[in-house]
């Protein structure tokens, strides 16, 4: 079975539009029930989750955004772009909407950074989170291994690597990261590389990249608030990524008790497009366990 994609001009005709902080936020929602907020990664943005977007919002009200400085939202040149920022714009995003209930989240790369943000929140009651799945992403800075395009936007020349940065040197890091068996094809790519170069977001790629330092710093409490018990969790994880593959979950199992998770051979850093089927089932599946009675009998 194969998922049907949307296309990137179909995708950017449904966004709707809203003003966080002065600044144009571009957003999607679908669908009908509970809440299912869709966090994407660095460097593109939500039209990662076109794959899934249609079988989740049969099930779910499914909202995403491309964040501040991503795909086709505002990318102001002069902003300092942090991780708090973004789940404060999360938080807002929901707010415009009138969500007040609890909310699943369903996360990858950089957007794993903001969900455990607000998952940290949640255990300071300053958010409501039903769920939480996280697909490859950084969740222990020790455990991060960046590519070569990622460690230059680190350095001091970061700016002018960023201003240099092109679809070809796009091509070079994805084929790094994705499964062998699984690249994105020229289309893919054109489509990837658009949402990245629209609004001259290659002039703030030496700033976006700053959440891996972030990451440090609030690496305890974020990892406090996972460990805590309260918040449903799954790791669901391209088994092949070079960044935050195996080695990864296994850093995982070790410091979540009774961690869930599911690795995904042959997979690379973008299972929700490399390979949606199986994110889909594995997601659901997690879902159904949650309404489960005998889950439920078990957490009241």
């Amino acid at each position: 079975m194969a998922l049907a994609e949307i296309p990137l001009c179909v995708w950017r005709k449904r966004s709707q539009s809203f003003v966080f902080r002065g600044q144009t936020i571009r957003y999607w929602v679908a669908g009908q029930g509970e809440p299912l907020l869709l966090i994407h990664g660095f460097p593109t943005a939500s039209w990662d989750w076109h794959y899934l977007w249609q079988p989740l919002a049969q099930r779910y009200r499914v909202i995403a955004c491309d964040m501040l400085g991503f795909g086709d939202s505002a990318k102001p040149m002069g902003h300092e772009y942090c991780l708090l920022e973004q789940a404060d714009l999360q938080q807002a995003l929901l707010a415009h909407l009138g969500i007040d209930q609890p909310v699943h989240l369903l996360a990858h790369d950089y957007g794993d950074s903001v969900a455990q943000e607000l998952l940290a929140r949640h255990q300071e009651a300053r958010s409501n989170i039903a769920s939480c799945v996280f697909l490859n992403g950084g969740l222990f800075p020790e455990t991060h291994r960046p590519v070569l395009m990622q460690k230059l936007l680190l350095s001091p020349l970061g700016w002018m690597i960023g201003r240099a940065f092109t679809r070809d040197a796009l091509v070079k890091s994805f084929r790094q990261i994705f499964g062998p068996q699984t690249r994105p094809s020229e289309s893919e790519l054109d489509d990837f590389w658009s949402l990245i170069d629209n609004n001259r977001g290659t002039r703030i790629m030496h700033k976006l990249i700053q959440y891996v330092p972030q990451r440090r710093v609030h690496r305890d409490r974020w990892l406090t608030a996972m460990q805590s018990g309260e918040v449903p969790l799954r790791v669901i994880d391209g088994e092949v990524d070079p960044v935050s593959g195996a080695h990864m979950v296994e850093r995982y199992r070790q410091l979540i008790a009774d961690a869930d998770t599911v690795l995904l051979p042959g997979i690379g850093h973008y299972p929700q497009i490399e390979a949606p089927v199986q994110v889909l089932k594995h997601y659901l599946a997690f879902r159904e366990e949650l309404d489960s009675p005998a889950l439920k009998i078990a957490c009241s």
